[in-house]
């Protein structure tokens, strides 16, 4: 299973839509970087955050999930309460190749901060905007910029396509926009 360059990243993203919208070259100055790199693409934060919350003394329950854990901000900036969580979603929309997984992966950047990304496949022929969720491990008040690099994709090409691909089988997060909440 080798991993795709740039070269592929940015032909696919080009003639596919693999990307949308697609920044051609690792941007850096002044931001945490997002963008085509060597063997990945380095997607950003969107300006909606959820973050969870236990004013209610609700229970996240991944089979009845409740929206009283947690609450809705939008902006340039998001402050992620210490030993909490935050989900947001990435800027960029995805358009897997049948014959492709790919592998989200957190930026070093926030890793060395105690914020951690989560481990996520995106599944051969699976399309929409990422949901991230992105854990405070710290004891203090911690923050994440929109706009800006939040994780890197790493694009994996299978030896031969799928006998049944995420589309195939109709996921449930097929084509989600925004943060998508959890699903039964």
């Amino acid at each position: 299973m080798p991993i795709m360059p740039d070269t592929w990243i940015r032909r696919m993203a080009a003639e596919h839509g693999m990307i949308e919208p697609f920044v051609e070259a690792q941007r850096r100055e002044g931001v945490i970087s997002f963008g085509l790199s060597s063997y990945g693409y380095d997607a950003r934060a969107a300006e909606e955050f959820k973050i969870f919350t236990n004013v209610d003394n609700a229970v996240v329950d991944p089979k009845a999930f409740s929206e009283e854990g947690f609450v809705t901000r939008k902006g340039p900036v998001c402050i992620i309460p210490p030993n909490s969580f935050v989900l947001t979603h990435t800027v960029e929309y995805f358009r897997i190749p049948r014959d492709v997984l790919v592998i989200c992966l957190g930026k070093s950047t926030y890793a060395r901060c105690g914020l951690i990304v989560n481990v996520t496949p995106l599944e051969p022929e699976w399309e929409g905007q990422v949901t991230i969720e992105i854990s405070n491990t710290t004891p203090l008040p911690a923050k994440v910029y929109a706009n800006e690099g939040v994780c890197q994709f790493l694009f994996l090409k299978g030896e031969s396509p799928p006998e049944v691909s995420y589309a195939d089988r109709r996921g449930k997060y097929m084509g989600q926009r925004g943060v998508a909440l959890p699903r039964l």
